[in-house]
Formats: C-alpha cells, structure tokens, sequence
C-alpha cells in the first residue's frame, strides 16, 4: 500500500469539504492528512487529501470524488511531477543551557524560531513530512511539549495547473 495525494478543486461553498471527507468516511477509507484553502480564484478552494491504498482503491476514490457536486476536478499529484509540502509548529522545552543548541539545530534545518519563552521556544518547521519527522527527533531530548502540524498540501511542478480548460472558457466568457 502506498501514499497517495490528491488535489481537488471543489466550488467554494459550506458543506463542499464536509462532502468529500464524509465520501471517505463512508467507504471505510482512512485520510492520512487534510488540507484545504482558496485558491488564487475566492471562487474556488483546493483541498489535498493523503490516502493510503492500492491503485484500485485510489482510482475508486477518484472515481467517487468526481461525481460529487462542487467538485470541478481531481488529480492525483505524483511524487515526480509535484511538489508537497507541510507547516509544522513545534513548541520545545529550552533552558537558558540548552537554548544555543536547539537555535543550530533550528538554522541547520533552515527552519524559524516564531516564538520565545523563558522556558521554551516555539519553532516554524516547512517541508517534507519525513524531514519534519527528522527534525522533530533531533528535538525530543530537550522535550517536545507540543506539535501542531497542518496536513499536506502540494501543487504540479511547472506549468500545469489543475483548474479544468473548460471552466478557464467558461471563466472567461463570464468576463466578457
């Protein structure tokens, strides 16, 4: 079984993102992660799901996810022609000792220091899960008091995009 992401554009209304969760729900599907956003159209919002499955299950999903209302389109986003990222927010313990250690371990993963305590810092993590995952071990020994991470999120390398050609001409004679 391999992780699978996949990017839909749905209409920008309440209930559209209760719709496609709950689609997952229903046919015993499990969501690795779950994000979703506007787009560069307010019109619209992405949401990007992680799933784990076989290329039957997948393309069930795809199948299923196309036929609800709202959703414009559906593409899976192959590791090779897309990239993924996640925000991960890392609250550590940090000891006036102990400070300058996790501060290089921080610049060494180019990650950000957002927030500072006198008794802990509160780091800004961008990247890959398992670089996320790397990072956050490298900080388990001074105490990792907590983590909030936001899901996946990603977008096709170059110039693909995924809004439909069809609904771009539909766009465009709304302009005109």
């Amino acid at each position: 079984m391999n992780r699978h992401v996949i990017s839909i554009l749905v209409e920008n209304h309440s209930g559209v993102l209760s719709r496609v969760s709950g689609l997952f729900s229903r046919r015993g599907y499990n969501i690795d992660s779950l994000s979703v956003g506007v787009t560069e159209d307010p019109r619209y919002s992405r949401i990007t799901v992680a799933a784990v499955g076989d290329g039957g299950i997948i393309s069930q999903i795809h199948k299923q996810v196309e036929k609800l209302i709202d959703v414009l389109e559906v593409t899976e986003l192959a590791p090779k022609d897309s990239v993924c990222r996640e925000l991960a927010l890392i609250k550590v313990a940090a000891s006036a000792a102990a400070r300058s250690e996790i501060i290089s371990i921080v610049e060494i993963f180019r990650a950000n220091v957002i927030d500072v305590s006198p008794t802990a810092l509160t780091v800004e993590m961008t990247g890959h899960q398992t670089k996320i995952e790397a990072f956050t071990q490298l900080l388990a020994p001074y105490g990792v008091k907590e983590i909030v991470r936001t899901g996946l999120t990603g977008i096709q390398r170059g110039a693909n995009t995924l809004k439909q050609e069809e609904q771009e001409e539909k766009d465009q004679e709304e302009k005109n």
